[in-house]
Parts: C-alpha cells; structure tokens; sequence
C-alpha cells in the first residue's frame, strides 16, 4: 500500500490509497484494468482512457454517490482529487469570515467552463451542500452534464446548467442583474494553441513512463474549449479578471486555477487597476503537480460576512 497522500487537503476523502476491491464492486469493470505494478502497489495505467474514467466513475459513485457518471471519449477527464482539493480551498476561503466551513444552500458556486464532466458542482453539492451552477460554451459538454444530473434526479433543483452564448464573454450573458454568487470558480485552457496541447500531451505521456511515442496519448481527453484559448491560460484569466469588475457586487470571492507561476506578477497587477480590495493566492499541490488558487474579491471586509449567514 502506498502512503497517504499527505499534500492534498485535510478534509480531502481521496488522500488515502485506492481500495480497489472497493472501487471494483462499484463499477466491475474496472476490474480488467487493475494490476499490480514493480513496487507491490495495486494501481491502473493512467495512461488509458477507459482505465481513467471507470476509476473517476467508482470514485463519485463510492465517495459522492453520482450515479451513472460518464463522458465522451473526446472529453477532459479529470483528476477526481485534485478536482476535490480546489472544492475544499474554497470552502477554507469562505470559512475564513465565519470561522467555520459554510454548508447548506445559502451558498451559490459558478462553475466557469464546467465541461461534461460537471465534477465541481457534484463535489460541490454532495460535500457541502452548495447550490451550483455550471456554464459552458460547448453544447455537447452541455447535453453530457444534462444526462449526468439526469441519472441523479435529486441533483436537478440544486445543480443549474447555463449555456454561454459568446465565447468572447465569461460572465457577461452568464450573471444576471438579480443574480447573486457567493464565490466563482473556474479550471482555464492551459495552453495557447493546439500545438501546444499536444506537446503538452507527449510530455505527461512520457512522465507517466508510458511510452516513447510521438503521437499523444490522450489519458485525460479534451476538447478545444478545454484544453487551449488564444494567449492560453494570461488571456483567458486577463480576460476573467476585467469581466469580473463589472459584477463586482454580485459575487463575494471570484477564483481561477493558475497553473503558470510566472502569470501571477502580471494578474496581480492588473487586479490592482480594476480596484479588487483583497487578493489570495493558495497553493495547492497534487503529488509533484503544483498550482495555485487565484482569489480577489471587490466586497469591503466588514460586508462580507452577511454574504454567509
């Protein structure tokens, strides 16, 4: 067995080992992709598709009970734990006013580009009991999330589903005058073409010791609106970042995973000009995988705490 993994967040149910006898009685046919590698450790090959989602399916099914997860070949699949980490960072952020983590309703999360995976709001909810909206620009991610709330009845008046219309826009067309959010949160494209994406690809392929080939392999799939924008992840947070002055008092604590160390001195700055009245950054680290949490609120201190109670 291999050790708990220590650096993701306390309150994270993945930070023990894999049960796979667990996991297997929840989805079986997990079982044809289980095996025991050179250091005695039962584990999957992460570098197959189909190993990756059955594993993601049996994790929501056990930890969260999602019923009937599943995705498209053609779509991201997602890292449950690390996933899970940036839910829990958040709820801390939150609590940081209440001296408690907020559960229940009253709060109001944003996905931005929730994907078909819908993994942020599922977590969100079952975690925490949080109301969730999830926002994409791609109709067939979408329809997938549509089918994933579908399976789980009781989802539907807790998980809203909003369709944006422009993919020049983030918040604008998504956010309404009567709307209120108690935080955003959001995974941007990484990369900054489709090159990019696939160069990116070959190098996790061969962190993973998987294979010498050239050609990607695609363990965690992805689609375009996933994976790469124009100016990659700067312009897209550059983009969020100046939208989100327009809401500024509509949403309590927006926030965006920042996966490139050197684009903080730049988003920090530009937070300053729009006026945001505190910024946090909080690392988040998954094995060797290193990132960040960008959080900036326009919402004064002493005003804030109404937001929760």
């Amino acid at each position: 067995m291999s050790a708990e993994k220590s650096s993701l967040h306390t309150r994270n149910l993945h930070r023990n080992p894999y049960d796979f006898d667990q996991l297997i009685s929840c989805v079986p046919e997990l079982k044809h992709y289980v095996f025991t590698n050179a250091y005695q450790t039962v584990t999957i090959n992460f570098s197959i598709p189909q190993a990756v989602k059955l594993l993601n399916k049996a994790l929501l099914l056990h930890f969260y009970n999602i019923k009937g997860w599943d995705i498209p070949d053609t779509n991201l699949c997602p890292p449950i734990p690390g996933r899970a980490d940036y839910v829990h960072y958040i709820a801390d952020l939150l609590g940081e006013e209440l001296n408690k983590t907020p559960t229940g309703s009253f709060v109001k999360g944003l996905d931005i580009g929730t994907g078909a995976n819908l993994v942020y709001p599922l977590i969100s909810h079952r975690f925490y009991g949080w109301m969730m909206t999830g926002t994409d620009i791609n109709q067939d991610s979408l329809k997938n999330a549509q089918d994933i709330l579908n399976q789980n009845p009781d989802l539907s008046s807790v998980i809203q589903l909003k369709s944006q219309p422009d993919a020049d826009h983030i918040f604008v067309h998504i956010i309404k005058p009567e709307d209120r959010f108690t935080f955003t949160m959001c995974n941007p494209p990484f990369h900054d073409s489709e090159e990019s994406a696939v160069k990116g690809n070959i190098r996790k392929t061969k962190n993973l010791k998987i294979s010498k080939s050239k050609q990607p392999l695609l363990n965690f799939g992805g689609q375009q609106s996933e994976l790469w924008c124009e100016g990659g992840e700067l312009a897209f947070i550059t983009k969020m970042i100046n939208e989100s002055s327009l809401f500024s008092s509509q949403v309590l604590w927006f926030t965006c995973l920042v996966s490139k160390k050197d684009n903080l001195n730049k988003l920090t700055n530009l937070l300053k000009k729009v006026k945001a009245v505190e910024v946090k950054t909080i690392d988040m680290a998954q094995g060797q995988k290193v990132s960040r949490i960008l959080a900036w609120t326009f919402i004064p201190q002493k005003d804030r705490k109404t937001w929760l109670i």
